[in-house]
């Protein structure tokens, strides 16, 4: 499984991230940085393509193709800028979360979460601060790497890497668990505003409830699919790293549930595009060959230009 089986999924991941983001990318280029939500979607882009290029360096030293002395790399270096990367990616969905609510519930009412220059601040924060949590994770990585220990990420690191990893570790799933709960209601009410205003214009047309069902679940969906199986094996994981677990078949079944779920966080990087196809209408303009003008009229009773 470690050796054959997870590369080669890893391996399936990385060329369609690389696609995917590629043509993100390119057409992102393209799309103006006007308002919130698009700032968000770029910084989201940006996360997906670091934890991209991540993933050659676990690949290669998972399936050891690559001589011992790269997995000291993975382990001090590429691993804690994937994990940042993907924390980054976390709390930027759920900025989308918090700027869909606000166009859809109170498209009149302006808050200071609407200004560009606010969403820039709060997205380049965001980057300093889970980089620089992570960054001691790099730093503590202090014991000498031998071919048996390099293994174990875990044994490279001192007893106070140790204590901050599982600082950074619960840390992570309080960030995971307060998006994932304040997504939750943001998209409940939503929703029943949504519902509310097909009532009020007595809709019938099914194709335009299935695309508002769409554009209001969408981003819970990858959410929840891409994240939540890994933070529910994390924290145990993190005990049998750290020595509070020590059963050899506990932690064998945590390691492979915890590399499971893992390789489910990292389908994030290609499931992301989907959210700007049908979120973003800026950037379905610019896809060759997609055609908007039939989406028009059913985007109305959500009220969002941008969507």
């Amino acid at each position: 499984m470690a050796q054959v089986v997870f590369p080669i999924l890893y391996t399936v991941i990385f060329c369609l991230g690389v696609i995917m983001n590629s043509l993100s990318v390119c057409i992102f280029c393209k799309v103006p940085t006007n308002t919130v939500f698009i700032v968000y979607l770029k910084n989201t882009v940006a996360a997906d393509i670091i934890m991209t290029l991540a993933l050659p360096f676990k690949i290669v030293t998972d399936s050891e193709i690559a001589p011992w002395q790269v997995k000291i790399f993975v382990c001090r270096c590429s691993a804690v800028v994937f994990y940042s990367a993907m924390y980054v990616n976390i709390i930027l969905l759920g900025l989308i979360g918090i700027d869909r609510f606000l166009k859809i519930v109170r498209p009149f009412e302006r808050s200071c979460m609407d200004r560009l220059s606010v969403a820039k601040w709060i997205s380049f924060s965001v980057w300093i601060i889970i980089f620089g949590m992570s960054m001691p994770n790099m730093i503590l990585n202090t014991i000498e790497a031998t071919p048996k220990n390099v293994n174990h990420c875990a044994d490279l690191k001192s007893s106070l890497g140790m204590a901050w990893h599982k600082a950074v570790t619960y840390i992570s799933q309080l960030i995971f668990w307060s998006v994932f709960i304040s997504m939750t209601a943001f998209y409940t009410i939503i929703s029943r505003k949504v519902y509310e205003s097909y009532a009020k214009s007595h809709s019938k047309d099914k194709a335009m409830r299935k695309n508002t069902k769409a554009k209001v679940f969408v981003v819970v969906i990858v959410f929840f699919l891409c994240f939540a199986p890994y933070h529910f094996v994390r924290v145990p994981y993190t005990f049998s790293q750290s020595g509070i677990i020590t059963d050899c078949a506990i932690k064998r079944t945590l390691f492979l549930t915890k590399e499971s779920t893992l390789w489910i966080a990292a389908t994030n990087v290609f499931m992301d595009p989907f959210i700007y196809v049908v979120l973003c209408k800026p950037f379905r303009k610019l896809i060759p060959g997609f055609s908007s003008s039939g989406n028009s009229s059913q985007e109305k009773p959500i009220n969002e230009s941008t969507m």
